[in-house]
């Protein structure tokens, strides 16, 4: 079992970064795939990107490619989120969750075993 915690979020203007980072308690970090994930007001959680157990290989969806890096340190069991050049459409509640299931990245919610509370982004315009 994992207990994810998410830490970073605030209110930045457009243009902006911020970096996330979710830090897991309990064993064998590295034994899951991490992905994070977003939900704006009235609306569905939805996929951001993942990171492979190793962190070897990532995947971004198409709407943050290029602005989003995402990277793992499993010596310290965390997870990182860095935007840039961040948008008012990126204003939701950012997630990061947990697969133990197998060392692939997926999109779907129902996949992942653990998630973090969240932490809120606000981008300005």
């Amino acid at each position: 079992q994992v207990r994810l915690e998410e830490s970073g979020g605030g209110l930045v203007q457009a243009g902006g970064s911020l970096r996330l980072s979710c830090a897991a308690s309990g064993r064998s970090f590295s034994y899951y795939v991490m992905a994070w994930f977003r939900q704006a007001p009235g609306k569905e959680r939805k996929f951001v990107g993942g990171i492979t157990r190793s962190g070897d290989k990532t995947y971004l969806n198409d709407s943050v490619k290029g602005r989003f890096t995402i990277s793992r340190d499993n010596s310290k069991n965390t997870v990182s989120l860095q935007m840039n050049s961040l948008k008012p459409e990126d204003t939701a509640v950012y997630y990061c969750a947990a697969d133990s299931t197998a060392d692939v990245i997926r999109a779907g919610i129902y996949v992942y075993d653990y998630w973090g509370q969240g932490t809120q982004v606000t981008v300005s315009s």
